[in-house]
């Protein structure tokens, strides 16, 4: 007898470990580990992943697997072994680790059915129940409440009574797969002739379409959409040559391709300069001799990083191997696939949430099944199913959306670590502003540097001015452009140039206020006030997503001097209009590119000339490279600078850097325009110079002085309850259980309040513990998380155990 140990889809801690099951005789030919499998678990059916198969079992009485869902193992052995170290690492259930590596179509949906178990006694007690279930024998629980929710009372009833009971299935995603129809002909050119001249005069359809073959060549193959778009007729037509034997249906399951429609230029490689040459050496050496090394990849903007990971991709697909590209999901452009796609063609696929889950499932099976070579795409593409990696590269590796901020709560550069480790293959690690952590540890040979200081055919960085707000202020300009700003647009426009301007602010106004009494409209959820978006005349809260119209008066007092404090990409866009009329503006933000294609929309248009004017959010610093930018403007350089947050600093300084790398990056030489009301800060200074190794200097100084990481490791627990009194009481007996519990050189901050002290109606408390090594300390978190258990009917609570947290507010 073959045992399979399975872990079972439900995420509480008591079903975190593999339960044994019997694998029935004619499943024992092709089970393997890493399938999905549904098992019987209590009175229902769930949903299960086969971890490893035994020849025997310390439990007797066995129950058997139901069905095998998968015909070939959807986690390969290393994601197996990935999801054991990521569950210890991230202390989450294994469950939310394999799920993690799944496209979303491939994740357990149930449905839960009602079924009558005893007819006579439910007809005696409840029989208008019996009625409604008799004609819908199929109902679902939750539709059945929906639109009989007068008879919930009958329902709980007869269930305790065990007249009904609830099944639970796994729905089926019809997305899973595409299938298109073909049509093609069962006759030679002849035949087809004969058959058309017998039919009678009523059957003008039916000869049209065999007309339509005979005019093609020889048993031609058509999708019968075409046949009928082109021929204009119904399907009924078709049905009947195909009844009569005439013609023959067949169909075909296909990939959904999102860029089938596009036309991507084919390129072959650059030459490379001494530096690039430089760069790429090393890794070529790490690839040939299939050894696991980490490069940090330090390139100035412009500097030709990516010919050099395109170079080394080529290399591995020449090997016979597989590559990993992760690119952040804002820098994620259309410009960026197609490099990719035009080296490689249908080598690649791409894995990222511009998609429909249809798209993103076919490109992971394109993976799976071994039909492309390279992966590119946003965090979640770090588990792309291949089987012979040879080289994974992160791109902007600075960026803090690597960082998974629901469980599991994974970095994709430590994920991409354990998976070089695992194929003896190196991990590129690339940016213009690497992050404060992996440059200490390339500075300590921990990984290897590798640096391109200057942008390729020696064109100069773009020249950066830093203009004093509050100097503006006093010579009587209250506009939003300062005086330089405004002539650098209008000579850009003059000389028919384009400009990038740059705003972390959405919506037209941060805030309104009463002049009369100083009330903020405020979320009525959340402890934040509510953001005014001029065009839909409402305020929206970007935290909980609660939006009401604008109030025509105070809330508060009933006064009618309300008014718009702070500024967002609409009022730029709508000032813009008045003070430039001639400028043609694209705006870019997370409201005007929520439709699906609505970024690469906006981007080609932009760089097809339509637009003088690229306006936008952190969406448009990273990854764009139009040879018409000579001119950037940061509109509220710090912005960032006064978050609670000891990575303010390091943000501002990177997003800076970034947004100023879109200017003068062709022929044409770039001006970079930065306005701030903190031009003193470090942080703006070292970027209006370029120069990362002065920030990084004094930003180290000030993260050791305040025992911050690189230099000490965190670990953030968040709690939240709708009860204030119930959060702030078990906050404070956790920071006294973690005192107890660690060492003194481990540093506990809190229990306090978080900087948004309420968000959706729960109030949030945090506890910070600063260490450099506590070897219990994940023992003792663990046990902090089940003494706590979250989701429990019982109690609201809610605990969230983040360690190296990147989010902290």
């Amino acid at each position: 007898m073959m045992i399979a140990k399975v872990i079972v889809d439900i995420p509480v801690k008591e079903t975190d470990r593999p339960f044994d099951y019997k694998i029935p005789l004619e499943f024992e030919s092709f089970i393997q580990p890493g399938m999905r499998v549904l098992v019987p678990f209590g009175p229902m059916k769930r949903l299960g992943f086969i971890l490893s198969i035994e020849k025997q079992s310390e439990i007797k009485n066995l129950k058997a697997i139901s069905q095998v869902i998968d015909p070939t193992p959807v986690l390969t052995t290393e994601l197996l072994s990935l999801g054991k170290w990521l569950s210890a690492e991230t202390l989450c259930p294994r469950l939310f680790a394999f799920s993690a590596m799944l496209p979303a179509v491939l994740k357990g949906n149930y449905k839960k059915i009602v079924r009558i178990n005893d007819k006579e006694s439910l007809a005696r007690d409840y029989p208008t129940l019996l009625d409604i279930l008799l004609n819908k024998p199929e109902m679902e629980w939750t539709e059945l409440l929906k639109k009989e929710p007068q008879q919930s009372d009958s329902l709980n009833a007869a269930m305790k009574k065990g007249y009904i009971s609830i099944i639970q299935w796994i729905k089926n995603d019809r997305r899973t797969y595409k299938r298109i129809r073909y049509i093609t002909t069962a006759l030679s050119k002849d035949e087809l002739m004969d058959v058309s001249s017998k039919l009678d005069k009523r059957s003008l359809k039916q000869k049209q379409v065999l007309e339509y073959f005979i005019n093609q060549e020889s048993h031609l193959k058509v999708e019968i959409t075409e046949i009928l778009k082109r021929l204009n007729i119904g399907p009924s037509s078709i049905k009947q040559l195909v009844k009569k034997g005439y013609l023959v249906e067949t169909t075909e399951e296909v990939y959904r391709d999102p860029y089938a429609d596009k036309e991507i230029e084919r390129t072959t490689s650059l030459p490379l300069t001494t530096t690039q040459k430089n760069a790429l050496a090393p890794i070529q050496e790490s690839i040939r001799s299939q050894t696991h090394e980490v490069f940090l990849c330090h390139g100035v903007t412009g500097s030709g990083k990516t010919e050099v990971y395109l170079q080394a991709i080529e290399k591995i697909l020449n090997m016979g191997k597989e590559a990993i590209v992760l690119v952040p999901e804002i820098a994620l452009t259309p410009q960026m696939v197609h490099r990719f796609k035009g080296r490689f063609g249908d080598e690649v696929a791409v894995l990222h949430s511009g998609l429909s889950q249809g798209e993103k499932y076919d490109e992971w099976r394109k993976v799976l099944e071994g039909t492309v070579h390279v992966a590119v795409g946003a965090r979640s593409a770090i588990f792309a199913p291949f089987k012979n990696l040879g080289l994974i590269v992160i791109d902007e590796e600075h960026e803090t959306s690597y960082k998974q901020e629901e469980q599991p709560r994974y970095h994709a550069r430590d994920v991409a670590i354990f998976r070089g480790k695992y194929h003896q293959c190196p991990v590129v690690l690339g940016s213009a502003t690497p992050s404060l952590e992996s440059y200490a540890r390339a500075k300590k040979g921990v990984y290897h540097l590798i640096q391109l200081l200057e942008r390729v055919n020696q064109r100069s960085l773009p020249e950066v001015q830093m203009v004093d707000m509050r100097e503006e202020l006093r010579a009587n300009n209250h506009s939003m452009f300062s005086k330089q700003l405004f002539e650098k647009l209008q000579d850009r426009l003059e000389k028919k140039e384009q400009s990038v301007l740059f705003l972390n602010r959405r919506g037209y106004s941060t805030f309104v206020m009463c002049r009369d009494c100083g009330y903020v409209v405020q979320c009525p959820h959340c402890d934040i006030s509510l953001t005014y978006h001029r065009k839909q005349g409402m305020l929206k809260c970007h935290y909980c997503g609660h939006q009401e119209p604008y109030p025509s008066r105070c809330p508060e007092c009933m006064g009618s001097h309300l008014r718009y404090f702070g500024t967002g990409t609409q009022r730029v866009e709508e000032e813009l209009t008045k003070v430039l009329p001639e400028a043609r503006v694209i705006r870019m933000d997370v409201d005007t590119t929520q439709r699906k294609g609505s970024h690469e929309k906006l981007l080609t248009a932009f760089g097809e000339g339509k637009a003088d004017i690229l306006l936008g959010t952190q969406m448009i610093a990273k990854g764009l490279d139009f040879p018409k930018v000579t001119l950037v403007g940061v509109l509220a350089a710090d912005a960032m600078l006064h978050l609670p947050d000891f990575r303010s600093s390091e943000k501002t300084f990177q997003l800076l850097t970034q947004v100023s790398g879109r200017a003068g990056r062709d022929k044409l030489p770039g001006e970079v325009i930065i306005q701030s009301y903190s031009t003193e800060h470090y942080s703006i200074i070292h970027a209006s110079n370029h120069d990362y190794q002065s920030f990084y200097d004094q930003e180290m100084q000030m993260r050791y002085r305040h025992h911050y990481p690189p230099f000490y490791y965190l670990a953030m627990i968040t709690l939240s309850h709708t009860q204030v009194t119930k959060v702030v009481d078990t906050a404070e007996k956790i920071a006294d259980h973690l005192k107890k519990g660690l060492s003194s050189g481990a540093q506990i901050l809190g229990p306090t309040s978080s900087a948004i002290p309420r968000i959706k109606d729960r109030y949030r408390y945090q506890c910070m513990v600063k260490y450099k090594r506590e070897p219990n300390l994940l023992s003792l978190l663990k046990r902090i998380q089940e003494h706590y258990p979250t989701g429990t009917k019982n109690d609201d609570l809610k605990i969230t155990i983040d360690l190296n947290p990147f989010l902290m507010m």
